[in-house]
């Protein structure tokens, strides 16, 4: 009776990649180098710092009573930072990501906000 080869070749091929993942298991998961992981995490803490500005934005504009302007202080994007992501942030910092989401968002006249002093 002739054994089927296609069968043995599967089951080979099946063994080699369980020894693979074996032996290389959990390298995908660290970083390269320190510098790339360093640069994410500054990436993402960015990332996040503009979210809570943009959180702190919709807010004030929820705060504010029909016809007056959204008052937005950069202590509010401090404190949703610390609240919502866990960071303490330079006041220098979350002044400049509500500069930036203030002119990321263009037409900005119902917002009023210290960032700019």
């Amino acid at each position: 009776m002739p054994r089927d080869a296609g069968g043995s070749v599967f089951v080979v091929l099946g063994f080699v990649l369980v020894a693979a993942g074996v032996l290389f298991r959990g390298l995908v998961l660290r970083p390269f180098s320190a510098k790339r992981a360093e640069a994410a995490g500054i990436r993402e803490r960015s990332r996040t710092l503009l979210c809570a500005a943009d959180m702190a934005i919709a807010a004030a504009r929820r705060r504010a009573a029909s016809g007056e302007p959204a008052i937005v202080t950069v202590d509010d994007v401090t404190t949703t930072a610390r609240q919502n992501y866990g960071y303490v942030v330079e006041r220098e910092q979350a002044a400049a990501a509500l500069r930036h989401a203030f002119k990321a968002a263009g037409d900005q006249s119902d917002c009023m906000t210290d960032a700019f002093d």
